[in-house]
């Protein structure tokens, strides 16, 4: 099972440390070595790429659009009839998850580095791409006008587009808390800490509801996805270790999580879906609830009892496109479906199908098709650029698929 680790052991094989024994010096002056990265687990590279691509179809799923001359109205597909069944389908505990143990690897990498330093080497890697997607977004509000493109549909698509930055703050914070939380663990074990993040969100939450304010369920942004995110930290850790979460404790998580999370939905004042809807009074993402934790619980043994079957996927063009490009497919996806979306309403002057006819079904793949090439358009585009920009940056090696009709659409 997942282990305790002893207040004896060295922390640095604790955290992924792999120390290379130095031969003896045969001069004063030779440097020791320095410490190696552990091995790379293809199976979180397949949860990450799993994640971004669920994210994007969630996403490209959702969006209901119509426009009536004068402004662009967006809508949520999901709150119509059973389809909240599908936010139950939310990777963002999969994301999270493959970040913790990214955090993993870094500490083993950098051992005296602080948290504070984690996460300034991670905002200095993100500058540039976030840096892009903003200057790109400020150009277009500038100057498409000028070609037509009512203004009002282009500053209600920015308002949405930039909305999924907040990961990226949540994201840095929680690398920032990484190697607090790996010496925690070394001293009282992974699950420990867990279940100290999950009383801690549950916590926060009833004083929420307690009190009726809104407003003391902030901090859950944090906490709530420290879960997931402590849970990556904890098997990155164990795997270094040469341990590793059984298939016990995996179907544990996963029972105990599921259960949870039903049980606190029809037992409590929750709603039945896991991200807001329209028309609802409580959201369970804004800020996050006690259920968004219990359900990352649930997601991640799912994926840890998967393990096998996943890992043998790391060999897709596909799962290694998108794992290596994950952060510019992330950023760019609500800009590719809005863009394809304005063709169709604003160019050809169509309407957008009403969500769940017939007619909705059938223009899903031509509409997703279409995204597809937009999207790979704007990360080759943005990737050229950033070589443009900085011409150290190192250049990826591979692609998204179909990168070259990607290069003629764009």
């Amino acid at each position: 099972g997942l282990p305790t680790f002893r207040r004896h052991a060295p922390a640095s094989r604790l955290i992924g440390m792999t120390l290379l024994t130095p031969r003896p010096r045969e001069h004063a002056a030779t440097r020791p070595p320095r410490p190696s990265r552990p091995p790379r687990d293809l199976f979180i590279d397949v949860v990450r790429a799993l994640g971004t691509l669920a994210v994007i179809g969630l996403h490209w799923l959702l969006l209901e659009a119509t426009w009536d001359g004068t402004a662009l109205h967006v809508g949520n597909s999901l709150a119509h009839s059973s389809a909240w069944v599908l936010t139950w389908l939310n990777p963002l505990p999969l994301l999270f998850f493959a970040a913790g143990a990214a955090a993993s690897y870094d500490i083993a990498r950098h051992p005296r580095a602080t948290g504070r330093d984690l996460a300034g080497r991670r905002l200095r890697s993100l500058l540039l791409p976030v840096g892009m997607f903003v200057g790109l977004w400020l150009a277009a509000l500038a100057l498409l006008p000028s070609l037509g493109i009512p203004v009002a549909a282009l500053h209600t698509a920015a308002r949405i587009v930039v909305q999924p930055l907040w990961f990226l703050a949540v994201y840095l914070v929680l690398i920032g808390l990484a190697p607090t939380f790996a010496r925690w663990m070394v001293r009282s074990g992974p699950l420990a800490v867990v279940g100290m993040l999950g009383v801690a969100a549950l916590v926060i939450d009833g004083a929420r509801w307690v009190t009726g304010t809104t407003a003391l369920g902030w901090p859950n942004l944090v906490v709530a996805w420290a879960v997931p995110f402590a849970l990556g930290l904890g098997y990155a850790m164990a795997r270094a270790s040469g341990a590793a979460m059984t298939q016990l404790w995996a179907g544990v998580l996963f029972s105990c999580g599921s259960i949870a999370t039903i049980a606190l939905i029809v037992l409590g004042p929750y709603p039945v879906s896991l991200i807001g809807m329209p028309g609802q009074a409580v959201s369970n993402l804004g800020p996050p609830t006690t259920p968004v934790v219990t359900f990352a619980l649930a997601q991640v043994g799912g994926a840890l009892l998967l393990r096998p079957l996943l890992a043998r996927m790391s060999g897709s063009r596909l799962i290694k496109a998108v794992s290596t490009h994950s952060m510019p497919l992330y950023l760019w996806h609500l800009s590719a479906i809005f863009i394809v979306a304005g063709v169709v309403m604003l160019g050809l002057g169509q309407e957008l199908s009403t969500p769940w006819t017939w007619t909705w079904w059938a223009t899903r793949p031509a509409l997703f098709g279409a995204c597809f090439v937009m999207l790979a358009a704007l990360v080759a585009g943005t990737n050229r650029l950033a070589c443009v920009i900085s011409p150290d940056r190192e250049r990826r090696s591979s692609l998204p698929p179909g990168h070259h009709v990607a290069a003629v659409a764009a």
